[in-house]
């Protein structure tokens, strides 16, 4: 079987639009969270100055904006508390953003 290699979606999530799956992925890879080595800068079509910082999953690389409420809600997230079956499906993120993001930058 020949292994097909497609591209990876690229999202960006707002701390508005943050499901406890991803804010799980995060926890995960920043446990004593993120530095300034781990912040992604990027101008958005509105030419606004973005900072995120990077997750991924088997097909989706998740860019998750930074802000104040995100820092409380990673040092404040609990993995084992239940969360409602609709929180926790990525397809539920609405107004996804997808990235064109040139591979040599």
């Amino acid at each position: 079987m020949k292994k097909t290699n497609s591209p990876l979606r690229r999202v960006i999530v707002d701390y508005k639009k943050l499901t406890h799956d991803i804010l799980d992925l995060l926890v995960t890879k920043y446990p004593d969270g993120y530095d300034e080595d781990n912040i992604i800068t990027f101008k958005n079509a509105q030419n606004e100055v973005v900072e995120c910082v990077e997750v991924r999953t088997n097909d989706t690389v998740y860019l998750v904006k930074i802000s104040k409420r995100l820092v409380a809600a990673m040092e404040d997230f609990d993995p084992d508390e239940d969360q409602d079956d609709d929180d926790n499906e990525f397809d539920n993120l609405k107004e996804e953003e997808n990235l064109e993001m040139d591979d040599s930058e």
